[in-house]
């Protein structure tokens, strides 16, 4: 029987409240489907600045990459935005990152046909979305140097390696292969001589290594406006680090909610995972916190640990949870946290509240 040891940092706010749901889900999972797990708990961001001075103490570090994979539920929050440098909540996330040494960062956003109404967009434009972002998420402008700030001149390079680009393109289009077999790659080849080589690169790797996949190259600012316009033409987009870091934002807005949506940090060491939606401190323990996404990062989490008809359960699970009406105040319902949780965990594996 196998055996997985979660690294757990629930972090800060409503990042407690969702993890207590991914773990029951999480734990339910490893009984039916006879895996056993470890599920060790971590500070990191704030708690971790509250009990050990540091936002990412070296024992959460250590753990984290001895895990097999690492949940995070959320971090930060106004309590600690005073901080600077080292000791501010998203030095923590981005020293995890690259510890880690994930370099794909995987946002997939469905509109579950349940939720068609919560959507900002007409239900014709958006039934039917079922799109997966690839970010590259360790290169282009944010790490490039030179990089300066001064009164009269700020400066920052994009810059990618050829290496970098082919083992993005080469995950994307892997991942386009599981799905609808159709790649957008993202880039602004126009005017930006880093996005030329991306083009090239993401063209040869097509040809010589994926040309069972459909390729199409967009200017980042079409790819913005189409993913308003007609969001189902799309099935994987890949793009660089600052690209992908507007469009996954716009294209979570597809659903009505952050609360839904999940995301995955891989190619590293260990994968991490969680949702997208922040800390939300202003509804910390009121049970108003959606734990969909939180969830859904389990169904990830599972599926790369080789567990897939858990997670496929878990995934199935919360798609009737929704069905069913059954939605936090987010989305316009009036369910709780925890009665969220329980539904999905009746619905994937006949649990009680009672049992649960």
């Amino acid at each position: 029987m196998p055996c997985y040891d979660i690294a757990v940092l629930p972090g800060d706010g409503i990042g407690t409240e969702v993890t207590r749901e991914a773990e029951r889900a999480i734990i339910a999972a490893s009984t039916q489907f006879q895996f056993n797990v470890s599920l060790e708990h971590y500070p990191i961001g704030g708690a971790a600045l509250d009990q050990l001075d540091t936002p990412f103490p070296d024992r959460t570090r250590d753990a984290c990459l001895a895990a097999d994979a690492v949940f995070l539920g959320a971090l930060g929050g106004p309590k600690w935005d005073h901080e600077i440098g080292h000791r501010r909540c998203e030095f923590a996330l981005l020293a995890l990152r690259k510890v880690l040494g994930g370099f794909a960062n995987l946002r997939p956003v469905i509109v579950p046909e349940s939720l068609i109404e919560s959507s900002p967009l007409r239900a014709e434009r958006v039934s039917g979305t079922d799109l997966l972002i690839v970010r590259e998420l360790t290169g282009g402008i944010y790490f490039g140097s030179p990089r300066t700030d001064s009164d009269d001149q700020g400066i920052n390079t994009m810059i990618y390696c050829r290496s970098e680009i082919e083992r993005i393109a080469r995950l994307a289009f892997s991942l386009a292969q599981k799905r609808k077999g159709k790649l957008t790659s993202v880039d602004k080849a126009n005017v930006l001589e880093v996005s030329q080589l991306w083009r090239r690169v993401v063209t040869e790797i097509q040809r010589s290594e994926f040309p069972d996949v459909e390729l199409e190259h967009l200017y980042v600012d079409n790819a913005a406006i189409q993913l308003i316009l007609r969001p189902t033409q799309f099935d994987v987009i890949l793009t660089s680090n600052l690209f992908g870091d507007i469009l996954s934002d716009l294209a979570g807005t597809l659903p009505g909610s952050l609360g839904i949506l999940p995301s995955a940090t891989m190619g590293g060491k260990v994968g991490l995972f969680e949702p997208i939606h922040g800390s939300a401190p202003d509804i910390m323990g009121k049970g108003l916190a959606n734990p969909a996404g939180a969830l859904l990062s389990v169904v990830m989490l599972l599926d790369s640990l080789g567990e897939t008809e858990a997670s496929e359960c878990i995934q199935s699970a919360i798609m009737n949870t929704l069905d069913a009406g059954i939605r936090t105040r987010d989305l316009g319902g009036t369910a709780s946290t925890t009665e969220f949780g329980d539904t999905v965990l009746h619905h994937a594996f006949g649990m009680t509240p009672a049992l649960v």
